[in-house]
């Protein structure tokens, strides 16, 4: 007990008098990785690991303080090889972080602009198809790139490169034709590929009554910056996934003011910031539906 009680002295002894400048940025540099290390894994399987991690750690100083040697020796095998179990048990989030990391260092280059009237065409008639889409309760996954290409995504579908029209559009997603399966992407003013196969989203707070369709939009853009509109085919609800988010219940002023961010040159808009504001009118749309069901 002497011991444990040196060792506590000593430690808050080393933390109030040998601190300096350079001592105080590293501790905040560790911290707020360790924040970001947090943040990486909530609501991923990652979490656990993290936690499980995290209790071999206080088990090996317990062992170390009590002189269970041999426990001691057996989890400082599993801890010196630590670097290698984190590569193999966080991949995918280690991916995550730097492919995050790599659109925060790019260089951005100039988008193809499109013109007032191109753009207003664009937006109108992709809410056309949306909303036919959805009142037919055909089913429907679109992708906008952004700043991450999505080549890779691109090239396991069908190229088309076409001018975005919301007959081209409904075509391609109408039930038994050979494209409907899969995504469509687009970038800027074209419809690039079709039938793509998209990566499904591990996160674990994805509801039950959510299928495949949204778990791929949620998928792509956890691993992108890309945007994502989805048609429900069981509801006809529309839904946009965007930074690893989803939101659901989308109206026409909603899409618009979303593809007006995507679309807009003179006026760009933050997307994340807007999420906040399509949660409210999700909210109030949801009540407003158990209103009319209660009357």
């Amino acid at each position: 007990m002497t011991t444990f009680l040196q060792t506590l002295e000593t430690f808050f002894w080393n933390v109030l008098n040998r601190p300096g400048l350079s001592d105080i940025a590293d501790i905040l540099i560790v911290a707020i990785i360790i924040y970001e290390l947090l943040m990486l894994t909530r609501d991923t399987r990652g979490s656990a690991v993290l936690k499980g991690l995290a209790m071999l750690l206080v088990i090996v100083g317990i062992s170390n303080l009590f002189g269970l040697t041999a426990l001691n020796w057996l989890l400082m095998s599993v801890v010196n090889n630590g670097a290698l179990v984190l590569v193999i048990l966080f991949q995918p989030e280690l991916r995550k972080a730097l492919e995050q990391i790599g659109r925060g260092a790019r260089i951005e280059t100039k988008r193809r602009d499109t013109d007032k009237d191109e753009a207003t065409r664009i937006i109108d008639e992709i809410i056309r198809c949306l909303q036919d889409l959805s009142r037919r309760h055909v089913g429907a996954l679109i992708v906008f790139e952004q700043k991450t290409g999505l080549q890779d995504i691109i090239e396991n579908g069908i190229g088309i490169d076409a001018r975005i029209t919301s007959g081209l559009l409904e075509n391609i997603f109408e039930p038994n034709t050979p494209l409907h399966d899969g995504a469509v992407v687009v970038r800027g003013d074209r419809v690039i590929a079709a039938a793509c196969l998209l990566r499904l989203s591990d996160t674990t707070g994805v509801g039950r009554d959510l299928g495949t369709r949204h778990r791929a939009g949620l998928g792509v853009s956890e691993i992108s910056d890309a945007t994502v509109f989805i048609v429900s085919e069981e509801t006809g609800i529309i839904s946009m996934a965007e930074g690893g988010r989803l939101v659901r219940h989308l109206d026409e002023a909603s899409l618009r003011q979303v593809l007006h961010g995507l679309y807009d040159t003179d006026q760009e808009r933050d997307l994340r910031a807007s999420l906040l504001h399509f949660k409210q009118r999700r909210k109030g749309a949801h009540d407003e539906q158990q209103t009319d069901k209660k009357a």
